[in-house]
């Protein structure tokens, strides 16, 4: 069990490769133009942990911790560009090849967070797993040992989440 910042900084060391994992994979959909990097993710993340009370019981749990933390500093990150085209003078940057505004990204990160939070209301296990698997790149096999439910049940969960997001993130398209 993990509960305060020395342990809390093992297990952040122990699990370092992991999370820079998780987080390049998560940078990935923000690039190019984005200013954050994996190493600033990771490392907010931490600091995210670290201000607050943390229990986590095993490595998933901890995983689960971080996955969460990166969401709400991908969130607020997302927040940040958004309102920075709203009048920031900032010419949009686009992908290459693509012409898709890396704000139209952010756009699409805060709608995942909107309709993630709409799910939390209605079932807030079928949130978590979102988080975890979505945000924090866990398997299903590591999110059964975090929820204590088995991998089939994970799997259920998570199709019934993917089409919860879908209907929700369809009815945000604008027409």
């Amino acid at each position: 069990m993990v509960s305060n910042s020395g342990a809390l900084s093992e297990a952040f060391e122990a699990s370092y490769g992991e999370l820079r994992r998780l987080a390049r994979r998560q940078l990935r959909r923000l690039r190019p133009g984005q200013t954050l990097t994996t190493t600033a993710l990771v490392h907010e993340a931490f600091v995210k942990l670290v201000k607050g009370p943390v229990t986590a019981e095993d490595r998933s749990h901890f995983l689960a911790l971080a996955a969460r933390a990166m969401r709400q500093i991908l969130v607020d990150y997302a927040r940040r560009r958004a309102s920075g085209k709203r009048g920031g003078g900032a010419r949009p940057a686009t992908l290459d090849g693509d012409s898709i505004p890396v704000e139209a990204l952010a756009d699409e990160m805060l709608g995942i967070d909107r309709a993630l939070t709409h799910l939390e209301i209605l079932d807030e296990r079928l949130a978590r797993l979102v988080e975890w698997r979505f945000f924090g790149g866990m398997t299903e096999d590591e999110v059964a040992v975090a929820m204590g439910v088995t991998a089939r049940t994970v799997r259920r969960d998570w199709q019934k989440a993917r089409a919860f997001l879908f209907r929700e993130l369809s009815s945000e398209a604008p027409s």
